[in-house]
């Protein structure tokens, strides 16, 4: 099969700095969505130049209704809303797709690499799994190497880039934007989109040349650990069948299986 699959965030898309630019109805939300919209595009225009026959593009923020389909090539297909399954972000992933793509992704909460850093949603302090502290990316990677998909390419801030070459360092990057405090340091939106537009040929072509350099390390074990900003709901968390509270507002959990992993964290996150 070459289809491939896009997950697409947008606090990663270039020049975001503020959590209204992410939110319908507030200001400059309308400017970034169309951002959002130009660079996943864009990938897909790539993906489908280097001979894929089509990709199946996940809107993967908040309402998952900020792409403007209109602006996807028609070889795109669109999955809109939320499928209310435990992949989330990657509704829809199958073992059959040729290798994944992340446009707009950022870094993981109790990081300083993005203004906007959090894991899934802002309730939480820092999500580790076997150590590593835990971003949405990480999270929806892993899923991927679960159901043998080859990871390919990752647009967003400097820092989660970087992170995800220690991981494989075949994987393609563009890095869009470098927080700094509050704040964040950015391309231009126009280069933005014509990086990711050549870089994602380039990386779907050697995904198709070469599937096996872009495998996805997917550990034998699993230990998940979420600290949560108030007490009660790691104390709500500890309900979860084999979860553990190891303090006011931590809770663990074990497990060989990546899919309970996953099930532990779509309930309890």
């Amino acid at each position: 099969m070459k289809q491939f699959y896009l997950s697409a965030d947008i606090e990663g898309t270039c020049g975001i700095a503020h959590w209204d630019e992410t939110e319908k109805g507030k200001d400059g939300y309308e400017h970034f969505a169309r951002q959002m919209s130009r660079e996943v595009a864009a990938a897909c225009e790539g993906i489908l130049a280097a001979g894929a026959e089509g990709v199946l593009v996940k809107d993967a923020h908040d309402s998952a209704r900020n792409i403007n389909p209109e602006l996807l090539p028609e070889a795109a297909t669109i999955f809109r809303g939320w499928g209310r399954d435990m992949f989330v972000m990657m509704s829809g992933l199958t073992e059959a797709h040729a290798g994944v793509f992340f446009t707009g992704y950022h870094s993981a909460a109790g990081a300083d690499g993005n203004p906007l850093s959090h894991t899934m949603n802002t309730q939480n302090n820092e999500v580790r799994i076997n150590g590593i502290r835990t971003s949405e990316l990480y999270i929806n990677s892993l899923t991927a190497a679960m159901l043998g998909v080859p990871v390919v390419m990752v647009t967003g801030d400097q820092m989660l880039c970087d992170f995800i070459k220690t991981q494989n360092p075949n994987i393609y990057t563009v890095p869009v934007s470098t927080g700094v405090g509050n704040g964040s340091v950015s391309i231009h939106p126009n280069l933005a989109v014509r990086r990711i537009r050549e870089t994602a040929e380039a990386a779907a072509a050697d995904c198709l040349a070469n599937p096996d350099k872009f495998t996805f390390p997917l550990p034998d074990h699993f230990t998940v650990e979420i600290n949560f900003k108030q007490h009660y709901l790691a104390r709500r968390a500890a309900c979860y069948k084999d979860a553990v509270q190891v303090d006011s507002r931590t809770v663990r959990f074990d497990t060989d299986a990546f899919l309970e992993a996953l099930r532990f964290i779509f309930f309890v996150i």
